[in-house]
């Protein structure tokens, strides 16, 4: 039965109450994400680790407009610069700060190289 705790506790809780160590999470990321590659055969050639996983939550925050300082402290990271490894490249989050950056009136669109350009990148 859950039970509320404390600001500092683990969220992953070892049977002693301690901190689960990282080989013990690393172990029950990789025993569900087995239980769920059974249930979701497009988990197959998925990589799931604890990384991938804090990786997934925070651009999930990030798409949704959570601030990238409250993202970090969410990470426990002492600076957000840190937080920035997190956040690649993404389309999505391009069009839409572009869609803020564009002149009212006008509607945004993807650039489409010309064909010479494309040939002259193609060929570095």
């Amino acid at each position: 039965m859950y039970q509320p705790g404390e600001p500092g506790d683990p969220i992953f809780p070892s049977s002693r109450g301690g901190h689960l160590s990282a080989d013990a999470l690393q172990q029950l990321v990789s025993r569900n994400a087995e239980i769920a590659r059974l249930s979701c055969p497009s988990l197959k050639k998925k990589s799931i680790t604890p990384h991938t996983l804090r990786h997934t939550a925070a651009m999930s925050l990030m798409h949704h407009g959570v601030d990238l300082t409250v993202i970090a402290l969410w990470l426990g990271h002492e600076s957000s610069e840190t937080t920035q490894i997190y956040l690649h490249a993404d389309m999505q989050l391009k069009e839409r700060a572009l869609a803020h950056a564009t002149a009212s009136g006008v509607a945004p669109a993807r650039y489409k190289p010309p064909d010479p350009l494309l040939a002259f990148l193609e060929a570095l």
